[in-house]
């Protein structure tokens, strides 16, 4: 089996669809075809069914798959892992944001670290809203600041780097924004906007207040600039951090401190076992970052936080 025929098989058994396969893997859709269709000529079976519809694994291609992709995976990663030992502060290291306070910081980070090691080529994108860590996952990125926590087995994490305080977001004319402070309990009966995509439970919006009374679901969103565009509607209301009120004022809304809320923790994640020189040297750039944004004045509700 060649790698590309094992590549293209995992990808599809996982996507179970030729056009986000061929996507992924920069290919045409008749590439995967025929990369799949030379898999099973060598396995002698088919491995999946396809109709004009759908596509799914035949039971032999779901014991292919259970059986190679453990396997594949444990490659890859130790590939990655010498790869980055032989090259230490060379190649190319990838790196994504969550927002604009995360990007602003990452950015100077990145500055910082392409004048001390001109040899590494440092590329910075802001990630992806809607799937957190799907982009990490495939390699597209090698760290990604963003909002903390991170729960997922095959990613690890550095210490919260950064906090800041939790507001909510309302339109102008809603019955909360006369107010000068909120609690959690004051969200009951607020529709609460919440990310559309493959985002984890822990990373969603509670659905009850401390007392117990429900905080129903409100619209779901893609981008920061739809739940802005939804909140000053008045189609629901915004969890968010503090930074948001003064990078992205906009008529019509309203943020409100909520006094008891947890705060936003920052800090870095990566792939498991693959923290590699070149991460290593970001991070320490990225709090060198922080503590020089804070040094002259900490901006209200943000402070650097310890490991």
């Amino acid at each position: 089996m060649e790698r590309d025929e094992l590549e293209c098989f995992l990808i599809l058994a996982e996507e179970l669809h030729f056009g986000r396969t061929a996507t992924r893997m920069r290919l045409s859709r008749a590439r995967v075809s025929q990369l799949v269709q030379r898999l099973e000529r060598r396995i002698g079976a088919p491995l999946f069914e396809r109709t004009s519809r759908t596509v799914r694994l035949t039971d032999l291609g779901a014991r292919l798959r259970d059986d190679v992709e453990p396997h594949h995976h444990a490659i890859e990663r130790a590939l990655a892992r010498t790869a980055a030992a032989a090259r230490g502060l060379g190649g190319t290291l990838r790196v994504g944001f969550a927002d604009s306070l995360t990007g602003e910081i990452a950015i100077r980070a990145v500055d910082d670290l392409r004048a001390a090691h001109p040899e590494l080529a440092v590329e910075i994108c802001e990630m992806s809203f809607t799937d957190p860590f799907a982009q990490l996952r495939e390699r597209y990125y090698d760290v990604q600041f963003m909002e903390l926590p991170v729960r997922e087995g095959d990613l690890a994490k550095g210490p919260t780097l950064l906090t800041e305080a939790r507001v909510l977001a309302v339109a102008a004319g809603h019955p909360l924004a006369s107010r000068p402070w909120l609690t959690m309990d004051d969200l009951a009966e607020t529709p609460l906007l919440a990310i559309e995509g493959d985002i984890p439970d822990y990373r969603r919006p509670p659905r009850t207040t401390p007392d117990g009374r429900p905080i129903p679901a409100g619209p779901g969103i893609t981008s920061l600039q739809e739940a802005l565009m939804l909140t000053a509607a008045g189609k629901g209301a915004l969890l968010t951090g503090a930074h948001t009120a003064a990078h992205q004022p906009r008529p019509g809304i309203a943020y409100l401190q909520i006094l008891d809320a947890p705060p936003v923790r920052y800090g870095l994640a990566w792939r498991a076992d693959e923290r590699t020189a070149a991460v290593e040297a970001f991070a320490a750039r990225v709090a060198t970052a922080i503590e020089a944004r804070e040094r002259p004045q900490a901006p209200q509700g943000l402070s650097a936080a310890a490991a």
